[in-house]
């Protein structure tokens, strides 16, 4: 699996194309990020909300990395970031967290969140 961003608002996975923010489950699955979860309760999606974590725990991981976007406006929340409990959490800018995925995906579990706008 190979991910790229070289345009804001858009990520490649293995050559598809992106144009919203996406979930990278361990297993390989792709999924649509669901940001209203976080817009509802914050009035912004750019802070990622505990109950929209909970939706993506789904799978065993060992590193969760998050995309923060171009500008690197999303961030976890303290108490999504308890969800994890111990595990390595990876906050980068969405270019470097790609760089990032590609480095440790074939040797870790990621669960991986990519915001691909602001």
């Amino acid at each position: 699996m190979k991910l790229t961003y070289s345009n804001f608002g858009r990520i490649t996975v293995d050559g598809k194309v992106y144009d919203h923010d996406i979930i990278v489950y361990p297993s390989g699955k792709v999924e649509k990020r669901r940001k209203w979860l976080s817009k509802e309760k914050h009035g912004t999606s750019h802070k990622l909300d505990p109950d929209e974590l909970r939706e993506y725990l789904r799978e065993e991981f060992d590193v969760l990395l998050v995309g923060t976007g171009f500008y690197g406006r999303l961030s976890l929340l303290p108490e999504s970031r308890g969800l994890v409990g111990k595990k390595e959490v990876i906050e980068l800018p969405t270019d470097n967290a790609a760089e990032r995925f590609n480095e440790i995906h074939r040797e870790k579990r990621v669960l991986a969140i990519f915001h691909v706008t602001c």
